[in-house]
């Protein structure tokens, strides 16, 4: 018997809603089969927490006396986009402090506001009629200001290529260090827990679903940039990276735990966000769908040292990535992961445990689809 979103809230509002993480719940359809775990099991929730660079937060400082238009920002000596209104701005994760030492950007600004940490604000202005300061230099929390909003343009890969390099050289990029001659490779998945692998056509995940978002509530906001579909599927998911979120959520509900700073060595700065979706078990089939496992979702090797055209090498399933090692032509070659499994369980039990207390309900997404095929555009150099 086909579920509703109405019927589940009022189960979840009563306390006695089931509820699985994507990785329990693997066992319980194998052993019961899908139509029997349906009827059985509310909502399943997934989890990931790995880097995403592509994210950032808006914040409003409010306006000091006498009042400035901020063009210039910097937070602890990280740049930030001065070209909103006068007191409000955009951290860029990926922004890099103008310090000699390096290490630290946006990521971190984000983390240690969420943290409660005191940020240094130093900020200048052209000088108006109406906003006649020219800079101010003062410290700054989270409390102090007015709004600060989460707004990950692109999180949430569905999937994503295995990195490998085949020169002779050491190179080091978003995928981490990929050492000469193929020994070793990186992955950057949850796999199993992951949200899009669970629900990988977006039957129950769309504008306005209710989210984790680093250790908060948060909304999915719009397709993420990069979203494509026209990506090779095997069991039902796709082999490479394809459909991904933007989303949004509000900063003075998280947690530092789930939103890192990150310094990838030779590449620079990114942001580990820990983020679980509810998959509410509305039927069968997406109960089967999200009974998925590691040894059922493939990844295709690609060659990081080509800087463009990377052809699929090899595909491996997660299963065997999660070993700790992978066999390319008799060639033994080290397997490691850019996310954190152990993080994303984390943020399953955490998401299952709001549910099952009543503290977090389903949100149906609004009726605005996301689309069913997309393909990517490249950026052309062209002359006028």
């Amino acid at each position: 018997m086909p579920k509703t979103y109405e019927q589940i809230n009022e189960k979840i509002r009563s306390g006695k809603a089931v509820v699985y993480t994507a990785e329990e719940v693997i066992d319980l359809v194998r052993s019961n089969g899908a139509e029997k775990a349906a009827e059985e099991v509310d909502v399943v929730t997934t989890g990931t927490f790995g880097a995403m660079c592509s994210s950032g937060a808006f914040v409003n400082f409010g306006h000091s006396s006498p009042p400035i238009r901020m063009t210039d920002i910097r937070l602890n000596d990280v740049p930030v986009d001065g070209g909103l209104a006068a007191v409000d701005t955009y951290i860029g994760a990926t922004a890099l402090t103008t310090n000699s030492k390096g290490g630290y950007g946006g990521a971190h600004v984000i983390e240690d506001l969420i943290a409660g940490k005191k940020i240094h604000l130093h900020a200048w202005g052209p000088g108006t009629d109406c906003y006649v300061r020219k800079d101010i230099d003062t410290y700054i929390t989270l409390d102090d200001i007015n709004d600060a909003y989460l707004y990950n343009p692109r999180n949430c890969y569905q999937n994503y290529s295995i990195a490998t390099n085949t020169s002779d050289r050491t190179i080091y990029t978003y995928m981490g260090k990929l050492l000469p001659r193929m020994k070793n490779a990186t992955y950057s998945s949850a796999g199993q827990l992951s949200p899009l692998l669970n629900d990988p056509h977006l039957e129950t995940i769309g504008m306005g679903t209710r989210i984790f978002l680093g250790g908060g509530e948060g909304y999915v906001a719009w397709p993420g940039t990069q979203f494509k579909t026209n990506v090779e599927e095997v069991n039902g998911v796709p082999v490479a990276g394809a459909r991904t979120l933007a989303l949004i959520g509000d900063m003075k509900q998280m947690d530092a735990k789930y939103v890192r700073g990150l310094d990838i060595t030779g590449y620079g700065i990114s942001m580990a966000v820990g983020i679980g979706i509810p998959i509410p078990i509305l039927n069968k089939e997406i109960m089967e769908r999200c009974a998925i496992s590691d040894d059922q979702i493939f990844a295709d090797m690609v060659d990081y040292s080509q800087p463009v055209d990377r052809p699929p090498m090899a595909r491996y399933s997660y299963a065997q990535l999660r070993t700790g090692k992978v066999e390319y032509n008799g060639k033994h070659i080290r397997t490691s992961s850019m996310s954190s499994y152990s993080g994303a369980r984390d943020v399953a039990n955490r998401l299952k445990d709001w549910i099952e207390h009543g503290e977090f309900m389903l949100n149906k997404p609004a009726d605005v689809p996301f689309p069913k095929e997309r393909k990517l555009n490249k950026l052309e150099e062209r002359r006028c």
